[in-house]
């Protein structure tokens, strides 16, 4: 299996609202669903994992993603980000960014490997909240890109 993912403009949303934590993990998953990445129940899944293992990885990112029994409703790894200017409260930490992760295998580890480079350097990381552009968020996250 492949290591990389490609990350593509239409699995990147910008300029969203969203009423709460709730709202943007429904939004991440209805990206997932729509991109044909997963079944509609991997949202369930979604808001399964968030209630055992909060999602926020700092830097206002957080990487809402299914529990281990949803990787049966993957169809195939995938990625959605989306970005929420005004921020929502994820239980405490602001989140701008949420990007949603359907994996059923290790595919998607390139893709966070990418996006550890981008939390731990502060520059890069407001360069990923503040996007303008799906291929600006492209540009951080592809894998072995990094900015």
């Amino acid at each position: 299996m492949p290591t990389d993912l490609a990350l593509t403009a239409d699995a990147v949303s910008l300029g969203r609202v969203a009423a709460d934590k709730a709202d943007a993990i429904d939004q991440c998953g209805a990206l997932l669903v729509e991109l044909g990445s997963v079944e509609p129940g991997y949202v369930a899944a979604m808001h399964e994992r968030e209630a055992s293992v909060p999602t926020f990885v700092g830097e206002g990112v957080a990487i809402p993603h299914g529990t281990d029994a949803g990787r049966a409703l993957v169809k195939e790894t995938a990625l959605a980000v989306l970005q929420f200017p005004d921020g929502v409260d994820w239980d405490g930490p602001t989140v701008y960014v949420a990007i949603g992760i359907a994996a059923s295998g290790e595919e998607h580890l390139g893709v966070l490997s990418s996006l550890a480079g981008v939390l731990t350097d502060p520059e890069k990381a407001a360069r990923l909240r503040s996007a303008a552009t799906p291929d600006e968020v492209i540009d951080l996250l592809g894998p072995g890109r990094s900015g």
